[in-house]
């Protein structure tokens, strides 16, 4: 079988190991002659899963007490309301604007009649390759938060350094680094990720919130009531409960492999590697502003149309999947999450000294 690299943004690459014992537990979970896709989400078999998930996400994250996890559904996109209309009715919700998914949020926060949106800084004058400085001036103390982009996956930048906002409560979409970056959950209000990228597969989206900002606005629709899900233990109705099972294996792998901590040095090991092939070469570069390049999404370009359509021409035929950068941005984008291995990074490297040795002048 030919070697396949996946470096899509997500669905993204599962651990093999993780794949392979969901495989074995497929038809037959715990000798209950059921699938997990066949369990009532109500049996004591899959309460233990979901409880299980939930304390070993904690025990990586370290999350505190006084935060709920949640496992919801309708993707990071659905937080996208779900956050001001639990947090922000008749308050003003003050938003970082860094890329595509920052400019969504915004949008789907300007929709709700009750709430007051204003952007308090972007990069959007530079195609988004940078991180704006975030003033503490600039916070009014009265917000109900402040949302972050923690890293901006079509883009390839990241915030490393939280912004000082004071009293407000910081919000995170954090989806493409999560479990990437060792982040101290404390300096959150709330997180939530979509789960397809470092935690399992589509379908899951976790959100981690601190209690006293939940309950604070009558909410029409249950299923969109942080309260309402919390109370319930995230099984208002049906969860995703394949997807949050293949959650639990993935956190038993990250704990195996050494934790968060962990997985960051890993991950800062291989993004190195294909940024210094970058930064050295004559044909490749990054558009990124190089302080805040992404350890997990890494955008790079030739300079030329052409070229980059035969690197990914040539990148495709090798077996390097998914390598093609968005359109907003061209070139090509390799997504270096926690379980893509660091043979991967390698291949794709001798790959690009390759190229460019074949198309010197061709720029």
């Amino acid at each position: 079988m030919k070697t396949i690299y996946n470096f899509s943004a997500g669905p993204a690459v599962l651990p093999k190991s993780v794949l392979e014992k969901a495989q074995s537990e497929l038809v037959n979970y715990e000798n209950s002659g059921m699938s997990v896709m066949e369990l009532s989400h109500r049996s004591s078999l899959f309460d233990k899963i979901i409880q299980d998930a939930e304390a070993l996400l904690r025990e990586l994250m370290n999350i505190p007490d006084n935060y709920k996890v949640l496992f919801l559904q309708g993707g990071a996109s659905l937080q996208f309301t779900m956050v001001p209309l639990n947090l922000a009715q008749h308050k003003k919700a003050l938003y970082v604007n860094t890329g595509s998914w920052s400019k969504k949020a915004i949008s789907e926060a300007q929709k709700l009649d009750n709430v007051t949106v204003e952007v308090i800084a972007s990069s959007e004058d530079q195609n988004f390759t940078y991180i704006p400085e975030i003033h503490k001036e600039d916070i009014p103390q009265d917000a109900a938060y402040v949302h972050i982009t923690t890293n901006n996956t079509i883009e390839g930048t990241t915030i490393y350094d939280l912004p000082d906002t004071g009293d407000v409560p910081l919000v995170a979409d954090m989806s493409s680094n999560i479990l990437s970056v060792n982040y101290n959950v404390a300096d959150f209000g709330l997180i939530y990720a979509g789960a397809q990228k470092n935690i399992g597969p589509a379908g899951l989206t976790v959100v981690i919130v601190r209690e006293d900002l939940i309950g604070q606005s009558d909410i029409l629709s249950a299923m969109l009531d942080y309260e309402i899900q919390a109370k319930n233990g995230s099984m208002y109705n049906t969860p995703p409960t394949f997807s949050i099972y293949m959650a639990k294996l993935v956190f038993e792998w990250i704990k195996e492999q050494g934790g968060v901590s962990q997985m960051e040095k890993q991950n800062k090991a291989k993004a190195a590697l294909l940024y210094d092939e970058i930064d050295t070469s004559q044909l490749f570069s990054s558009p990124v502003n190089k302080k805040d390049r992404s350890i997990n999404n890494i955008p790079f370009v030739t300079g030329d149309d052409a070229l980059d359509k035969k690197f990914n021409q040539e990148a495709l035929a090798a077996g390097f999947e998914n390598l093609k950068g968005h359109r907003s941005v061209g070139g090509m984008r390799a997504s270096l999450y926690n379980a893509f291995p660091e043979a991967g990074v390698e291949a794709l490297v001798a790959l690009m000294k390759t190229f460019e040795a074949e198309n010197k002048g061709a720029k």
